[in-house]
């Protein structure tokens, strides 16, 4: 049984978690009390960095980690928050196995596109001594030495198949190669999903050796394989062309998973929710409204109402003032709270109005 000394429930928060895979309810629905976006921390920022300052700051594993183990000293998680420490080099890591180079800011980073000309394509090769993949792995490794009975530790942030092709070719060029180009982009979409499992299955033995659950970025640990299936680019399509380009290589990514959630970056990606929805090998929808006008909940709870009544779970960021009158809206069972509510004394109110929500 895996103990952590900043997670006394541990046990009893993954249960929560299982239950909601399920479409079930252990006590009440799960809560995270961390905002969307909100967890990654590359530590203090102090005024504006050169691009080669940026690159050593993202590249520093024993930094990094350190950084992290002293953010979580002393502290007691409540809910279904979990400390995981996340390797992340950045959305466009997967591309960079391929030879792509990374270019880092203060809280991300980006590639450029390198298939300039289709011939471009027989130079992606997959590199596991590639500079960034050997990083993830030390962060990894080095984050599961320092963790051992503190925090746990996830893998990486992967955006194979069409997001990857995005990253190659660039976004507004992959929009035209769908009509001018779709076997070529079809191509280049295979090689983006060929070795998915094979780098996915590499971090997961890592977890796996090391006795630890499967867990990502979004900081919901199983025991089993846990993946977020996602196509921004998706947000610039049609459905028609989701159809055809998209859900082929994400039914791969998915079908050897045990949990698979994924992530519907706004209104422009829930154009396919209903595809989306029905794939049985997708479990659950992680909803993410955009800021601004599309920021407050209570519009979108006709949407959440759609995902529930296709049998799927369904995270949902909240606002804490959000709280009251989301519950009275929408049922209970198969909801996720993500709640940006610091302080224990409020957390813990939280908890208890959960528990009386029917």
């Amino acid at each position: 049984m895996l103990e952590l000394e900043t997670k006394p429930d541990f046990e009893q928060a993954m249960r929560r978690i299982e239950a909601w895979f399920a479409g079930e309810i252990l006590d009440r629905p799960p809560v995270r009390f961390m905002a969307h976006n909100a967890a990654f921390n590359l530590g203090e920022t102090e005024g504006k960095r050169s691009p080669e300052e940026q690159r050593v700051r993202w590249m520093d594993v024993e930094r990094r980690v350190d950084e992290f183990a002293r953010s979580v000293e002393g502290k007691r998680y409540l809910g279904e928050t979990f400390p995981v420490f996340e390797p992340n080099l950045g959305p466009d890591v997967y591309a960079a196995f391929y030879g792509a180079e990374l270019e880092f800011g203060e809280v991300t980073s980006w590639s450029r596109p390198i298939v300039r000309e289709w011939d471009d394509m027989q130079r992606l090769k997959l590199d596991f001594d590639n500079v960034y993949f050997r990083t993830i792995e030390d962060l990894m490794r080095c984050a599961i030495g320092r963790g051992a009975g503190k925090f746990l530790t996830g893998f990486t942030d992967l955006h194979p198949s069409v997001d990857c092709a995005m990253a190659w070719r660039g976004s507004e060029q992959l929009c035209m190669d769908l009509y001018d180009a779709p076997e070529q982009a079809r191509q280049l979409i295979e090689i983006a999903v060929a070795d998915f499992h094979t780098i996915y299955d590499r971090f997961h033995a890592i977890l796996q050796d090391a006795g630890l659950p499967s867990v990502c970025w979004m900081g919901i640990p199983v025991w089993g394989k846990f993946h977020v299936p996602s196509c921004d680019f998706s947000a610039m399509i049609s459905t028609e062309h989701f159809v055809e380009f998209s859900l082929p290589a994400m039914r791969r990514e998915v079908r050897p998973m045990t949990h698979n959630v994924y992530h519907v970056d706004g209104r422009g990606v829930a154009r396919h929710l209903d595809v989306i929805l029905a794939e049985p090998e997708i479990h659950a929808i992680q909803w993410v409204q955009e800021m601004g006008l599309s920021r407050p909940i209570m519009q979108w709870v006709p949407l959440i109402k759609r995902i529930q009544a296709a049998g799927k779970g369904v995270i949902v960021d909240l606002q804490v003032d959000e709280l009251e009158p989301f519950m009275e809206a929408v049922e209970p069972r198969g909801i996720f709270l993500w709640i940006g509510a610091e302080g224990e004394d409020v957390q813990r109110a939280i908890l208890k109005r959960l528990e009386q929500w029917r």
